[in-house]
């Protein structure tokens, strides 16, 4: 029997005459997503899009799951195709579904038929259909309003297709329709939440990590890298440059006050991060910020950051609660990484007691007690390593 996965595509049908070119940025992305497992045809119609494998050893399950972590896409089904003939719908349906039937005490009968042609209408295929499969399963009953199950039937252009309850799809919009914009990310729960949720907005990603060895390890950056590669998942590739900034932090624990630590340390890394943003053909920066979450994270201090940014800042956590970020950082995969106990440089040299309400003005004095300082953010930005992160091809 063949089987095809139906992809349906929400939020797209809302761009008028520029839906076909988001569509077109969906099915390359879903093609790069799937590329290892195999070869693929891919088919646009209506409100649809089917993947069909070209082969019969392709692990369709695993292209399921990866299809479901594509953005841009709210429902998902696997689907055995069939002949557009009554006879041969029904017996697929049965075919088809009868093992999961078997679990299911109610179920529904739902049909689509797009060609007009087709001599049933919808009514009389739920009717041929529900018939059948009452005929061969006992103990089946319907239930209109709160199936187990619901068997779909689509007769479309070519063939008939036949599926049961459509699996949710990533939502959002495809990936590479929105821009780039440049992630801060750190090791921590609240940075990868938001790359994966600006991500979802169709942004592509580029990521800027700052290491500051002896005082962060190895095991650090690798965290980091896990963590991307949990992202990639949803957003595919990511250029992650690791800069080394362990003059920088230094210059700061020996010129500035300490209660300014922090908050110089993010001037200085919204002043780094802009220049590889820029180069890279970012416009935007993205940081994991939740207002108020820290002495840090005041209004009056994400003032003084973001003066220092040559792009506008985007934080898409700003208005939630830990528990909210938490939720999807499992939903992502990536709780049980962020909280490995590795240092990373935003937890150096941290002050005991930061201010919380600095103003530009002070923050700009703080800064200019720092020597050099053009200079080492200078070598900061040269010393910037790329690694590719992306979870499904090397």
């Amino acid at each position: 029997m063949k089987e095809i996965i139906l992809i349906k595509d929400g939020e797209l049908a809302l761009k008028g005459l520029n839906r076909s070119t988001f569509e077109d940025v969906l099915i390359k992305n879903m093609k790069e997503k799937i590329r290892s497992l195999g070869e693929f045809r891919f088919v646009k119609s209506q409100s649809t899009i089917t993947v069909e494998p070209q082969s019969e050893d392709v692990d369709l399950d695993e292209a399921v799951a990866r299809i479901g972590k594509v953005f841009g896409i709210v429902g998902i089904s696997r689907a055995a195709v069939c002949e557009k003939e009554i006879g041969a719908i029904v017996q697929t349906a049965y075919d088809y579904l009868k093992n999961e039937l078997a679990f299911a005490g109610t179920f529904k009968v739902k049909a689509k038929r797009s060609d007009k042609k087709f001599p049933y209408d919808s009514p009389a295929i739920c009717d041929e259909v529900g018939g059948f499969l009452l005929s061969k399963l006992r103990g089946l009953k319907v239930d209109v309003h709160n199936p187990d199950v619901t068997v779909t039937v689509e007769v479309r252009e070519k063939y008939a297709y036949i599926h049961a309850t459509q699996l949710p799809g990533a939502g959002g919009m495809p990936t590479g329709t929105g821009g780039r914009a440049c992630i801060l990310i750190s090791g921590g729960i609240d940075s990868p939440v938001a790359a994966y949720m600006i991500a979802k907005r169709g942004v592509k990603l580029t990521a800027v990590h700052f290491a500051s060895p002896p005082y962060t390890s190895e095991l650090a950056e690798m965290k980091v890298h896990e963590l991307l590669g949990k992202v990639s998942a949803w957003s595919g590739r990511i250029n992650l440059f690791t800069v080394h900034f362990t003059a920088l932090q230094e210059a700061i624990r020996d010129y500035c006050p300490e209660e300014m630590f922090t908050v110089t340390m993010r001037r200085i890394m919204m002043k780094v991060a802009s220049r590889i943003a820029v180069w890279q053909g970012a416009d935007a920066l993205i940081t994991g910020e939740s207002l108020g979450q820290v002495a840090s994270q005041t209004i009056h201090a994400l003032k003084c950051t973001d003066e220092c940014a040559a792009l506008p800042v985007f934080r898409p956590c700003i208005g939630m609660d830990k528990s909210e970020i938490i939720e999807i950082s499992r939903k992502i995969d990536a709780f049980d990484i962020s909280i490995r106990p590795y240092e990373d440089c935003c937890t150096v040299f941290t002050p005991r007691h930061p201010r919380t309400r600095p103003t530009p003005e002070y923050a700009r004095e703080v800064e200019a007690l720092i020597p050099e300082e053009e200079r080492l953010i200078e070598e900061a930005v040269k010393s910037a390593r790329l690694l590719v992160i992306d979870a499904y091809n090397d």
